[in-house]
C-alpha cells in the first residue's frame, strides 16, 4: 500500500532542516544514552511510539539490536548532555522496481516537547534520507499519535489511516549539492553545540568543586 502513496505524492514544498535545533548522529558508543532515553519514557508515550504496550526488556532488545552500520540514528541533546530527543531511521530492504524506502520513528522526552525537536530530528532525517538516495520516508503509527501526524502533516506527508493505524509518505526528491553542504552544516553546528554544552558541564562541575555548591548558568 505505501509505494502506491508514495509514488502519486509529492511534497508541494521540501522539508529542509533549520540550525534552530542541533541533531547529532549518534553511534554505538550512544547505545547508554539511548537506552536511558527511552526507559524514561512513560507507559503512554512507550505505546505511541512503538505501536503497543512496550515493558523494559523489550527496549532493551530493541537497543541492542540496533544496527549503527545498516541504519541511522539521531538525537538532540539538553543543555545538561541529556538525550532529549531520538529519531531511527531504519532502511528498508531493497525492492526490484519500487522505490528505495526508510522508515522514521521519533520520541521526545516531556520536558523537550514544543521546542521544535520533533521537527529538527525528521528535518535531519529528510535530508540524509536525500544524500543516501532514499526515494520514499514513511511513518508508521497509531492513528491516536495526534503529535506524530501533526508532526507528519506539517513535513508535508500524505496520510492514510486504516484499521486503528496510520501510514505517512514523503516523495524525496534526489540529493544535490546543497543538500550535501546542509548535512555537513548541520553536522558541525550539532558538534559544536555539543561541545559547548559539555565545557559548560565542567566549568560548572570546577565552580561546584571550588564553591562547595552547584552553580547556576543560563541554558
Amino acid at each position: 500500500m505505501h509505494n502506491k502513496l508514495a509514488n502519486s505524492h509529492s511534497p508541494s514544498k521540501l522539508y529542509t532542516a533549520g540550525l534552530a535545533v542541533p541533531v547529532r548522529e549518534l553511534h554505538a558508543g550512544h547505545r547508554n544514552e539511548i537506552l536511558h532515553h527511552l526507559l524514561l519514557l512513560n507507559e503512554e508515550d512507550r505505546r505511541l511510539r512503538f505501536g503497543t504496550q512496550t515493558p523494559n526488556e523489550v527496549i532493551h532488545h530493541y537497543v541492542e539490536g540496533l544496527d549503527f552500520n545498516r541504519d541511522t540514528v539521531f538525537g538532540s541533546f539538553d543543555s545538561h548532555l541529556n538525550l532529549i530527543g531520538m529519531a531511527h531511521l531504519a532502511y528498508l530492504p531493497r525492492t526490484k522496481g519500487q522505490p528505495n524506502s526508510a522508515e522514521f520513528g521519533v520520541s521526545v522526552l516531556t520536558d523537550g516537547r514544543g521546542q521544535g525537536i520533533g521537527t529538527a530530528l525528521l528535518a535531519r532525517a529528510s535530508v540524509h534520507s536525500r544524500n543516501t538516495r532514499i526515494e520514499t520516508l514513511f511513518v508508521h503509527c497509531l492513528a491516536n499519535n495526534r503529535a506524530m501526524m501533526h508532526l507528519a502533516q506539517k513535513a508535508g506527508m500524505r496520510v492514510e489511516y486504516a484499521y486503528g493505524d496510520a501510514d505517512a509518505y514523503l516523495k524525496l526528491p534526489p540529493a544535490n549539492p546543497g543538500t550535501i553542504v546542509e548535512e555537513v552544516a548541520n553536522e558541525q553546528w550539532a558538534d559544536f553545540d555539543y561541545a559547548l554544552k559539555e565545557n559548560l558541564k565542567r566549568s560548572n562541575a570546577v565552580w561546584a568543586w571550588f564553591l562547595g555548591k552547584p552553580v547556576i548558568r543560563p541554558t
